[in-house]
């Protein structure tokens, strides 16, 4: 169903996808738009390992989007330093292909908004997160993105860094 990666000896192991996802602080949701146009909307996130979380208003353009077609991409850029010399840059980065779906359950809907602000607010105590929270309940609304492709890929020069798996012949 997802094409497979072009430019194998760029893809990033797993565990590095992992570490570029929790690095990141914000990515680039895609969605299908309005009138056959495409979506795209920087967005913060936290990554469980499993699925990605993501939180929105109550009403716009992004659940509309979601409404209509759950099937979303999203992108993490990790790095992205410009080489003039040599006419490229040295990136880094993370894609997702997944479903989104608006977390209705109040339980589900605290568990992941609790876990995003542990992500943008670690060094506050749990209490004051709580707090927090609960002063934006009502007009919060969260989103889950169940991954069903999950890549990452970097620039050929830092691949070329990267060891590589010992191959027999």
């Amino acid at each position: 169903m997802f094409r497979e990666m072009r430019r194998k000896r760029q893809a990033l192991p797993q565990e590095e996808v992992s570490a570029v996802l929790e690095r990141g602080t914000s990515g680039v949701l895609a969605l299908a738009g309005e009138d056959g146009y495409p979506y795209a909307v920087p967005i913060s996130y936290v990554y469980d390992g499993e699925k990605f979380y993501f939180h929105c208003a109550r009403a716009g353009h992004k659940l509309d989007a979601i409404r209509r077609e759950p099937k979303a991409s999203f992108c993490v850029i990790d790095q992205d330093q410009i080489v003039p010399a040599e006419y490229t840059t040295y990136f880094r980065s993370v894609i997702a292909f997944g479903r989104l779906r608006v977390l209705e359950d109040e339980g589900e809907k605290r568990a992941a908004i609790e876990k995003l602000a542990a992500k943008y607010a670690p060094d506050q105590p749990v209490d004051a997160r709580a707090q927090a929270i609960d002063r934006e309940w009502l007009p919060l609304c969260m989103l889950e993105m169940t991954v069903e492709h999950l890549t990452g890929k970097e620039a050929i020069e830092l691949a070329g860094k990267r060891p590589q798996p010992y191959k027999s012949e």
